[in-house]
Parts: C-alpha cells; sequence; structure tokens
C-alpha cells in the first residue's frame, strides 16, 4: 500500500486525476490524503467532490477554510461570495450526500506509525499534538452534531479572538480553533494571529512568524502536512513541516507527495 498527501484542489480535479494516474493510484490499495480546500474557485468544484466521494473509503480528509464556507453556504447560513464557484453544488441533486460527507471530515489527522499529522493551515506552536487533537475533536463534535453545526456555522467567521485563552467557551472557543487550524499563517509563539498576512514567509508583520517557524514549537517532534499557504510556492525550510498548496488554482502547480519516500510529483493544467 502507498499513502500519497495532495495539495489543495479547490475544485481542480484534472490535475488531480493526472497525478493520481501518473503513480498509478488504486483506491482499493491505496491511500489519498487531502489537505483540505476541496472546493471553490476552480472550475470543477462539483465534480471533484463526487469523485472524491466515489474513493471515499481510500481517503484520508481534513477540512479547509473554503470547504467550512460551503458548509456554511449550504445551511444558508452565509451568502456566497462573487468569486466563490459553490452554487453548482448547492443546486445539485447529491448535493445533501456530498455535504453530509463532509460534515464527518477532521479537522486533523494523526498517523502514529508513521509519525505524520495532516492539518490545513497548521498547529499553533503552543499546543502539543494531544492537545490540537482534542481542541480539534471540539470543532468535529459540533460539525456531526445537528443540533450544533448551524449556530457554529453561523458564528465562525471573524477574527477575534487573536489568542488561545483554555477559558473560552461556545461558538467563541470553536471560532477560534478553527481559526487555527483552517486560516493561520502568522502568529507569535503565544499564539497570536494576524489573519490578513497572506503573502510569503518573509512578510511577516512586527512580532510575528510563520507558525512552524518559531523555535519553541511544541509539535517538533511530529512530521506536519499542511496546505492553505500558496505563497509559499511549497517551499518550507522548516525540517519535518511539508508545504503541499503549490497554488494550482492560481495557474502554478498541484503537488502529490509519497508519505514513505517523499517524492514529490507535480502537475499544471492549463485549464486551472
Amino acid at each position: 500500500m502507498a499513502v500519497y498527501a495532495v495539495g489543495d484542489l479547490q475544485g481542480c480535479l484534472d490535475p488531480l486525476k493526472t497525478l493520481l494516474d501518473e503513480v498509478a493510484f488504486d483506491p482499493a490499495r491505496d491511500q489519498l490524503w487531502l489537505v483540505g480546500d476541496l472546493v471553490n474557485r476552480g472550475p470543477q468544484s462539483l465534480e471533484t467532490l463526487r469523485f472524491l466521494y466515489s474513493i471515499r473509503d481510500s481517503l484520508v480528509c481534513t477540512l479547509g477554510n473554503h470547504d467550512l464556507h460551503l458548509l456554511a453556504a449550504w445551511y444558508n447560513v452565509e451568502r456566497l461570495k462573487k468569486n466563490d464557484t459553490l452554487a453548482e453544488i448547492l443546486e445539485a441533486p447529491d448535493g445533501g450526500q456530498l455535504v453530509q460527507w463532509l460534515r464527518q471530515q477532521k479537522l486533523l489527522h494523526y498517523d502514529e506509525p508513521r509519525n505524520f499529522a495532516l492539518v490545513h493551515a497548521g498547529i499553533p506552536p503552543m499546543w502539543p499534538l494531544s492537545k490540537a487533537l482534542r481542541y480539534a475533536a471540539e470543532v468535529e463534535t459540533a460539525l456531526r452534531d445537528d443540533n450544533l453545526v448551524e449556530p457554529f456555522l453561523d458564528g465562525m467567521y471573524g477574527n477575534e479572538p487573536a489568542k488561545w485563552h483554555k477559558d473560552l467557551e461556545g461558538v467563541t472557543r470553536l471560532r477560534v480553533i478553527t481559526n487555527y487550524f483552517t486560516r493561520m499563517r502568522f502568529c507569535t509563539a503565544d499564539g497570536k494571529l494576524d489573519l490578513k498576512g497572506k503573502e510569503g514567509a518573509d512578510s511577516a508583520p512586527p512580532g510575528y512568524a510563520p507558525w512552524f517557524s518559531h523555535k519553541h514549537r511544541r509539535s517538533r517532534h511530529i512530521r506536519i502536512i499542511f496546505g492553505h499557504w500558496a505563497a509559499l510556492e511549497g517551499r518550507c525550510d522548516e525540517p519535518g513541516v511539508f508545504a503541499l498548496d503549490t497554488g494550482c488554482v492560481w495557474g502554478n502547480a498541484m503537488t502529490l507527495m509519497n508519505l514513505d519516500t517523499l517524492q514529490l510529483h507535480q502537475c499544471k493544467c492549463p485549464l486551472c
């Protein structure tokens, strides 16, 4: 069995299929890890979800901010934005089935034998893996609970609080957890977020740094695969941290990595 991880798809299905063909991916034997942002902005959001659903037993998937935005739109909590390409999912006869599948996915996955964690944006420097998994599970529980999902999605938008505190409660607590796992790029060593900066790693505001670069980051003992940060172009100098969002939807490449060999495969599709 081979295990592969792929960067943000964002509705770019053709490059994904090209990469899977290149490595002779067999869903009956192999496994594919997805860093999230499966949909939105690309040309095939509905087709992408349908394809992933068809091989769902071979997937490990973490949710990104665009996937959560789709869920919010499904529940009529948040209007679609001008550049969204999600309407076709909301109008599809199988849209409900696809949304229910998304609701079951994780914010953070850890494979102990391989010592690999999978997350969309990252793990804040002050959380050890044990706490990160526990906090991710709080959001996952809310997403899967029919009584909690709409209040959570209604309240998840926003940049405050910018910093974690253990005494946070309710939707406010879930919001900051969600921001760490799905939107984080720059933060301070104690976890204060800057959610405005979207450029490269060297563009941090004063006092902030890329989440993975903090010297005393408590997740240094595990290997982490993440996406979300297309401006990095796949470049991350931190040992054991693998940036797989190489901006396919912006006209660059999609990147697939073999977890056992760390070999990278890339595909650029002119349709994206």
